[in-house]
C-alpha cells in the first residue's frame, strides 16, 4: 500500500486540487498561445521564426521530462516540482516583456525548461498518495484537466489579446502557479529520504543533446535545411551517436537517469509504444481537422473549433469510465477498448469529404478522443502500480515523454505528407501553384476574392492531400491496436511497493 506518512499529513483534496491547478497551466499554455500568435508576430515581427514559438516550448519540455522524473526519484517530487514550476513562471513573466521574436522564443524555451517538471511529477503525486484502486478513479479528474484546457485555452487567449494585451496571455500564469505552489507546501508532506544519492550527469548531459538534435532535426527538417542534405545527414548521425553513448553511460552508472530495467515490464514496454503512436495520431488530428473542415468544408472557425473540441469532451468522459472498468476489467481490456475506438475515429477521417458536414468530422474527433482517454488513464494507472515508489517518478516520465516524442515525430512525417502530396497534385494536374496559396482557402474573406475555379483546385489538391494524412493517421491507429494486443491479459493492477 501507499506510504503510511502521506495519510497521516497530507491535506489529500487540497493537493489533488493544486497538482490539477500546476497541471492545467502547463496544458492551457499550448493552446491559449495559439489564439493570440498574430496579434504577436503582428506586434514583434520576425513571421520566418513562427513556428519556432510552438518548437522552442515543445523541444524543452520533451528533452526535460525524463530527467525530471528521475530527479524526482532522487530527491523527492515537492522540491523539483517547486524548481520547475518556478522556472515556467520566470519565463512566462519574461515572454511578457519580450521586445523581439527572437526574445520571444528564447524565453519560451525557459519556459519549456520548467514545463517539462509540470505533467509527470504532478501525475507521480497523485501515484504517491492514492492506492491502486483510487488511482484509477482519479486519473479521470486530471485527464479532464486536458480537456478543459483544450476548450478554455482558446477562448481566453482570444479574450485577452481583444480586450487587454497578448503579454497578459504569458502573465495570467503567475498567480494560478503561486497558488498551486503554496497549497503544495503546505499540505504536501513526503517521507523523508536517504541523503546519499548518486546523480548521473553524464547521462542526463547526453540525453539532453541526443534529444536535442533529435527532435531539431525532427521539427526543422524540410524547412530551414533539405531532409536530403549534409546538414540533415550530420544532425542524424551526431543524434544516434549521442543517443549511443546515452545507453552506454546507464548500462555502467550507479544510477542510472533512465532505469531500462523498468521496460522489461511488458506492460510499460507495451504502454509506452502505444503512447509515442497514440501522440503521433493527436498531433494529426489537433493539427489538420481545422484546416480540412475551414478549407474544404469552407465552414467558420468557430466551426472548425468545435470538431476538435468534440476531441477533449471524449477524453475525459472516456477516462472517468476507464477508472471504474479498469478495477473490474484489467488493462488490456480498457486500452483494446480504446484501440478499436481509435481506428474507428480514423477510418471515419478517411472516408471525410467536403460534402461529410462539421458533424461527422467532429464525431470522428469525439471517438479519436474516447480512444485516448481509455489508453492514456490505463496506461498511467498500470504503469504506476507496476514499479516501486522509487521509480514512480522515471515511469511515469517515460510514458509522458513518448507521447510527446509521437507528438514531435507526428508533426514531422505529417507536414511531410501533406507538403508533398499538394506539390504531387499541383504537378501532376500542371496548375501553377505553390504551398502557400493554399491559405486563400481559409477564410471566407478571401475566398470570395478568388475566382471560383482556382478554389475547386485548390480544394481538389488539399482534400487529397489530407486524405492521405488521414490515410497515416489510421495506419498509426491500427498500429497501436496491434501494440495493445501484445499487452499481457488479465485484470491485475499489481500492488503498491512502498
Amino acid at each position: 500500500m501507499f506510504n503510511v506518512e502521506y495519510t497521516e499529513k497530507t491535506r489529500r483534496p487540497l493537493v489533488l486540487a493544486a497538482v490539477m491547478l500546476a497541471m492545467f497551466i502547463g496544458a492551457v499554455e499550448a493552446t491559449i498561445v495559439t489564439t493570440a500568435m498574430p496579434a504577436i508576430a503582428s506586434d514583434l515581427g520576425g513571421f520566418a521564426r513562427y513556428s519556432w514559438i510552438f518548437s522552442s516550448y515543445l523541444l524543452m519540455s520533451t528533452v526535460t521530462v525524463l530527467i525530471y522524473g528521475k530527479l524526482a526519484d532522487l530527491f523527492g517530487r515537492k522540491p523539483v516540482l517547486f524548481f520547475g514550476l518556478t522556472v515556467f513562471l520566470i519565463g512566462s513573466i519574461l515572454c511578457g516583456f519580450s521586445t523581439s521574436m527572437e526574445q520571444l522564443i528564447l524565453f519560451r524555451f525557459l519556459q519549456g525548461f520548467g514545463a517539462g517538471a509540470v505533467m509527470p511529477i504532478a501525475t507521480t503525486i497523485v501515484g504517491d498518495i492514492y492506492t491502486t484502486e483510487e488511482r484509477a478513479k482519479i486519473q479521470g479528474y486530471l485527464s479532464s484537466v486536458w480537456g478543459i484546457s483544450a476548450v478554455t485555452g482558446p477562448v481566453i487567449g482570444g479574450l485577452i489579446v481583444q480586450y487587454w494585451h497578448w503579454k497578459y496571455v504569458f502573465w495570467v500564469n503567475v498567480p494560478l502557479g503561486i497558488l498551486a505552489m503554496a497549497v503544495l507546501f503546505f499540505f504536501l508532506h513526503e517521507p523523508k529520504r536517504a541523503q546519499s544519492v548518486s546523480i548521473d550527469y553524464q547521462g542526463a548531459v547526453l540525453l539532453t543533446l541526443s534529444l536535442s538534435t533529435i527532435l531539431y532535426w525532427l521539427l526543422e527538417g524540410g524547412q530551414s535545411f533539405g531532409r536530403l542534405s549534409a546538414t540533415s545527414a550530420i544532425l542524424i548521425i551526431a543524434g544516434i551517436v549521442l543517443f549511443a553513448l546515452f545507453i552506454l553511460q546507464e548500462r555502467k552508472a550507479k544510477d542510472p537517469m533512465m532505469p531500462f530495467s523498468i521496460w522489461k515490464n511488458p506492460v510499460i514496454l507495451y504502454a509506452n509504444l502505444v503512447s509515442l503512436t497514440t501522440g503521433v495520431i493527436l498531433i494529426g488530428i489537433s493539427s489538420y481537422l481545422p484546416t480540412f473542415v475551414t478549407g474544404v468544408m469552407e465552414q467558420p472557425a468557430i466551426v472548425a473549433g468545435f470538431t476538435l473540441t468534440a476531441m477533449s469532451i471524449g477524453w475525459p468522459i472516456a477516462s472517468s469510465v476507464a477508472g471504474h472498468l479498469l478495477i473490474r476489467y484489467g488493462t488490456f481490456t480498457v486500452s483494446f477498448i480504446g484501440g478499436i475506438s481509435l481506428v474507428l475515429g480514423a477510418a471515419m477521417f478517411v472516408m471525410m469529404s467536403a460534402n461529410s458536414g462539421p458533424v461527422w468530422a467532429a464525431m470522428s474527433s469525439f471517438f479519436v478522443g474516447v480512444g485516448m482517454g481509455l489508453t492514456s488513464t490505463s496506461f498511467i494507472v498500470t504503469i504506476q502500480g507496476a514499479v516501486t515508489r522509487e521509480r514512480r517518478g522515471s515511469a511515469t516520465a517515460s510514458n509522458m515523454f513518448m507521447r510527446n516524442f509521437g507528438n514531435t515525430i507526428g508533426a514531422a512525417i505529417f507536414g511531410a505528407v501533406l507538403n508533398s502530396s499538394l506539390l504531387h497534385v499541383f504537378h501532376k494536374e500542371n496548375w501553377q501553384y505553390n504551398l502557400d496559396d493554399i491559405n486563400l482557402l481559409l477564410t471566407e474573406s478571401v475566398r470570395q476574392s478568388v475566382p471560383i475555379n482556382q478554389i475547386h483546385q485548390l480544394q481538389q489538391a488539399l482534400t487529397i492531400s489530407l486524405q492521405w494524412v488521414y490515410i497515416t493517421v489510421a495506419f498509426f491507429a491500427v498500429l497501436s491496436l496491434l501494440l495493445i494486443l501484445r499487452i499481457p491479459r488479465g485484470k491485475d493492477l499489481h500492488n503498491d511497493n512502498n
